[in-house]
């Protein structure tokens, strides 16, 4: 019964929209999350708050990157393949210099 009311509660109809209740319904989808919009009783659109949207974009990404790495890591030729200590030697970086290195952010 909770997925019958979730259902109802997460399901707006574009006649609010044509009734003036565009800012109602934008607040609920601030408050509440996102609705699905419907339009002769089908699913039109998903309204979602800008956060959400970023949420989902970056976990988009996100698994994109991941999906790339996990390839490219399949097809890797391990003769190719540098340690860290390799990389840091040719690039003439000692232990010290990455001691007095700021920290990075990464977002």
């Amino acid at each position: 019964m909770s997925d019958v009311s979730s259902a109802i509660k997460n399901t707006v109809s574009i006649t609010l929209f044509n009734k003036g209740m565009a800012g109602r319904i934008f607040e609920s989808v601030r408050e509440e999350g996102a609705k699905v919009v419907i339009k002769n009783n089908n699913p039109e659109c998903v309204l979602l708050s800008p956060d959400e949207y970023i949420k989902l974009i970056d976990v988009y990404n996100d698994m994109k990157l991941l999906e790339l790495a996990e390839e490219r890591l399949k097809n890797a030729d391990s003769k190719k393949l540098y340690s860290e200590e390799e990389v840091w030697k040719s690039l003439k970086v000692s232990d010290k210099d990455l001691e007095n290195c700021p920290e990075a952010e990464i977002e």
